[in-house]
């Protein structure tokens, strides 16, 4: 046997037998060698490490997954900026997407299942001066409904991924891998019914009311929220149908959205009846003139506490008229 080889057996077999003589050990840089694998060998071994399958692809040979909760279509370089300027400045993707393998389709290799945005991001710098920039993923193997979870969990906390586009996809899920069971999804993707409902709430919005919302990716599940109760009785919910097709109508005209805030509150004005204002009660009340016929002050009336004038000094009377009429109930009040 090869010095190298009877290294790395004695390596091996070392502390096996605890009352023969250890073999020795080699020294620098073959004994660290050695170590550091045997090291990677038991965490991997115990589960402490997980390995994953990471390449560089053509971002051409992947399609979006049909159940992927962002519009691609709605990408553009406003909205992936940011995520092109630090691909450039790093020189490459430092975060690889999700997908899988596709089998069965000779245009495509993978399916991405999240990570549109890195996709459309290294798609346009290869078509704009970067040709050589690969797109960095992380091939798994998942079922659907796993898909949707790792989807979900990823871009929960993404500020660029809206409201609309969230419930949209969980209302998708909903029927797709839990039987229309809100409890069980809710329990799958560890979030409260509660929190579930208001996105299902949103992605439900009838669309005799989506119709005044040209951008309706703006949604918010605050909005929702403030319609939702106009939306419940049939008298409220007419006159909500009314006014969004009045506002559509309007933005077609004027050629331009109006924004999502304006669109809610002429919704729910649309829906909130006028409050009534009760009429003041003047039974009993007198109007003290002066000599010009001007008033001067009125007054309300009396209970066991007093009396209850109004001085209407803005009714034309002179500052003298005003005094005699004061002191006139004076003297005819005051004990």
């Amino acid at each position: 046997m090869s010095r190298k080889n009877s290294g790395f057996a004695a390596d091996l077999t070392a502390g096996i037998d605890l009352n023969a003589d250890a073999a020795p050990r080699r020294s620098g840089m073959a004994s660290n060698v050695l170590t550091g694998r045997s090291n990677r060998i038991a965490e991997l071994a115990s589960g402490a490490v997980v390995t994953r399958t990471h390449e560089l692809v053509d971002p051409a040979r992947c399609r979006m997954w049909e159940g992927h909760n962002r519009d691609y279509a709605l990408l553009d370089h406003q909205r992936c900026e940011d995520l092109i300027e630090s691909i450039k400045a790093q020189g490459r993707q430092e975060i690889p997407a999700i997908v899988r393998r596709v089998s069965g389709d000779p245009q495509f290799d993978f399916e991405v299942i999240c990570g549109a945005r890195r996709h459309w991001s290294v798609s346009w710098l290869r078509a704009h001066n970067y040709p050589d920039f690969k797109f960095l993923v992380d091939v798994r193997e998942m079922g659907d409904e796993e898909a949707f979870r790792i989807a979900d969990i990823e871009n929960r906390a993404r500020d660029d991924l809206s409201d609309f586009e969230r419930a949209r996809d969980y209302l998708r899920a909903l029927h797709a891998y839990y039987d229309g069971r809100q409890k069980t999804m809710a329990e799958r993707i560890k979030v409260s019914e509660s929190w579930l409902t208001r996105y299902l709430d949103l992605a439900r919005l009838p669309a005799e009311v989506m119709v005044a919302f040209r951008e309706p990716q703006a949604l918010t599940i605050r909005n929702v929220i403030a319609l939702k109760p106009f939306l419940k009785a049939e008298d409220t919910r007419a006159l909500i149908f009314q006014e969004a097709a009045s506002l559509a109508q309007a933005q077609l005209v004027a050629g331009q959205p109006m924004p999502v805030l304006e669109i809610i509150r002429a919704l729910t004005a649309a829906a909130t009846p006028p409050r009534k204002v009760a009429p003041r009660k003047t039974s009993g009340a007198e109007t003290v003139t002066g000599e010009s016929g001007k008033p001067i002050l009125r007054i309300e009336g009396a209970d066991r506490k007093g009396l209850r004038l109004t001085l209407l000094h803005k009714g034309g009377a002179t500052r003298e008229e005003a005094e005699a009429a004061i002191r006139q109930i004076l003297d005819q009040h005051w004990s």
